[in-house]
């Protein structure tokens, strides 16, 4: 298996494909890019409104590929796509209640929606790192490859934003688990 980093250079040549009407190179890169822009839309929008903003953001991506300067950018380019697209989506709703916002067939719900609306409180900096790391079970080398962080910009959010949320759900934990979190 090729290491992350190595598979994440082979983005702009997927842009590079896709740009030239391949789809199965969209598709790779939908694939490789459907779990950050998914944590980045669940930041901000409901749970059961984020699966289909995630295929709105890959049509619009779609759409204006060609207008994307810099292959290589396509990561940042895209998420910014999903903040977008989620924010647009938001002011075009009306406030509903947040413990609707987990499917009631899902194990323990209300603590799922209980620990999603405290990371939905964390500030912006923090907020999509978190999601990224304990929604979407990305790892801190691939939340930053995807997002354009450095490594030590996302160990730091982690780390902080983990004590922020442990502090709104009233949990404390032994600092070899806080380290655990933060890989």
């Amino acid at each position: 298996m090729l290491a992350y980093s190595a598979v994440v250079d082979e983005v702009p040549g997927l842009v590079t494909q896709a740009r030239r009407g391949d789809r199965r190179a969209f598709a790779e890169l939908y694939r490789r890019f459907s779990r950050a822009v998914h944590g980045v839309v669940l930041a901000r929008v409901q749970y059961r409104d984020a699966a289909d903003l995630v295929q709105d953001v890959f049509a619009i991506a779609l759409e204006r590929l060609p207008q994307l300067g810099e292959p290589a950018a396509f990561p940042g380019w895209l998420l910014a796509i999903a903040r977008n697209r989620a924010i647009d989506h938001v002011r075009g709703r009306r406030p509903t209640d947040e413990l609707s916002d987990v499917p009631v067939d899902a194990p323990r719900s209300a603590e799922v929606a209980q620990v999603l609306a405290a990371l939905r409180k964390l500030p912006d900096a923090y907020q999509e790192t978190m999601i990224l790391r304990l929604v979407e079970g990305m790892s801190g080398p691939e939340i930053a490859a995807q997002t354009g962080l450095s490594p030590g910009s996302v160990r730091v959010n982690l780390h902080r934003g983990m004590k922020l949320l442990r502090e709104a759900l009233g949990i404390t934990t032994a600092p070899d688990e806080e380290k655990a979190l933060s890989k």
